[in-house]
């Protein structure tokens, strides 16, 4: 059964408040985790049911450091909720006709109409980080930027579009430790770009360029909220938790399903055809 929101937010409190002088969580073992990530993908199939049947717009952002986990967080959000509602955007680099766009030009058809929940896996603030930092655009398109944003989520807000912004944070020595393990496994290796290579000697740059961006665009309307990720289990149950926690949905009703009878074969015969079956070495 589907926890109220209310008793789930509760429980949430009580378990990550952190005791007084209490030094940092101990790494989050798998069983614990899953437990609590099936009772949150319970709430989120909730979510979506009220998102669809209100028309709901919803829009997630997600920034941070590289290795700090978006990729997993989306993943775990997304993996029992239908693709027709919730819709992951990963943009490429843009064409040479993007480019001669309005900045924010190719990300507006991708915004959320009624019953959608779009999630953007880097985001417009690409112009705010990777782009100056990495010298892609220069310091005053990123100032000028930083100035129009919240004009453009203020009118996403006014137009009924709930945005949540998250930025992951994750320790340079966590971040060090997650990029020799892409290095080094051949499941993680496509990861690793080369552009992952030149800015990981970046680090103050990128912080600097978050300041700002925090500094610029943490608005009443479309504030930004922070998650550590040193420990990615802890970070995801935490994002998602507060996801919840910002979205007015009501909790699924109890349904007395029964399937039903299944119809007789009626003369049917499993036809001798030579088809093609795979191997079964497992």
């Amino acid at each position: 059964m589907t926890k109220t929101k209310d008793k789930r937010k509760q429980h949430e409190a009580e378990k990550h408040a952190p005791e007084a002088g209490s030094g940092p969580l101990p790494t989050m073992k798998r069983k614990p985790y899953e437990r609590e990530m099936r009772l949150l993908h319970g709430e989120l199939v909730a979510m979506q049911e009220w998102v669809k049947a209100s028309g709901a717009k919803i829009c997630i952002v997600f920034e941070g450091r590289d290795t700090a986990g978006k990729g997993g967080t989306i993943k775990r959000i997304t993996e029992r909720v239908s693709p027709r509602v919730f819709k992951v955007i990963a943009l490429a680099a843009p064409t040479e006709r993007e480019k001669s766009q309005m900045y924010i030009q190719r990300y507006l058809p991708h915004f959320p109409a009624a019953g959608e929940v779009v999630i953007f896996d880097r985001s417009w603030y690409n112009r705010a980080g990777v782009e100056p930092v990495m010298g892609f655009c220069t310091q005053e398109e990123t100032n000028r930027f930083l100035e129009l944003v919240p004009g453009v989520e203020k009118a996403m807000a006014d137009d009924g579009i709930l945005l949540l912004k998250y930025w992951l944070e994750v320790s340079a020595d966590e971040q060090t430790r997650r990029l020799e393990s892409r290095m080094h496994d051949p499941r993680k290796i496509w990861k690793l770009s080369d552009m992952d290579l030149k800015s990981y000697s970046r680090w103050y740059d990128y912080s600097r360029a978050r300041d700002a961006m925090f500094a610029a665009t943490d608005t009443a309307w479309a504030p930004w909220y922070v998650a550590y990720t040193d420990d990615k289990k802890r970070g995801r149950l935490n994002i998602i938790s507060h996801l919840l926690s910002q979205v007015p949905y009501k909790p699924l009703a109890d349904r007395d399903i029964a399937l039903p009878k299944r119809q007789r074969p009626g003369g049917y015969v499993e036809p001798d055809m030579p088809l093609r079956y795979i191997p079964t070495p497992f």
